[in-house]
C-alpha cells in the first residue's frame, strides 16, 4: 500500500519501495522487523516478555512517526500527497502500542507469609 504520491515526479514511495531519484530505501523495513519482535513477546506469557514488549511497541510507534515526517514534509516546494497507507501505519503502530501496556497476564500471588 503505496505512503505517499508525489504527482510532479509521479512518484509512489511506500514501506518497501522508494522508486525514482529520492533516497528514501526502506522505511518500513525497521516497522517490520518492531512488528515481528512485538508479535513474539505478545505470544510468551511471562511478566517480563510483556515489559519487553512495551519497548518494542514504542520502538515502532516512534519509527512510525518518524518515518510521517521524513515522508510526509515538502521538498523545494514540492509537496508530496499522504495516502491511507500513512496514517494507517501511524494508526496501527498507536494500537500495538496500546494493546503492550494492557497485557492480560495472571500475577501470582506469594502464599508464603
Amino acid at each position: 500500500m503505496p505512503w505517499i504520491e508525489v504527482p510532479s515526479a509521479h512518484l509512489q514511495i511506500g514501506g518497501m519501495f522508494a522508486n525514482g531519484k529520492q533516497n528514501f530505501g526502506k522505511p518500513g523495513l525497521m516497522n517490520i522487523i518492531c512488528s515481528a519482535g512485538a508479535a513474539i513477546w505478545f505470544m510468551l506469557p511471562q511478566v517480563w516478555a510483556k515489559r519487553t514488549n512495551i519497548f518494542f511497541c514504542g520502538f515502532n510507534i516512534a519509527w512510525a512517526i518518524r518515518n510521517y515526517i521524513l515522508l510526509s514534509r515538502c521538498y523545494g516546494g514540492d509537496c508530496p500527497v499522504k495516502l491511507m497507507g500513512l496514517y494507517l501505519l501511524v494508526f496501527a503502530s498507536a494500537i500495538m502500542l496500546l494493546m503492550a501496556f494492557i497485557p492480560d497476564t495472571a500475577i501470582k500471588e506469594d502464599k508464603r507469609q
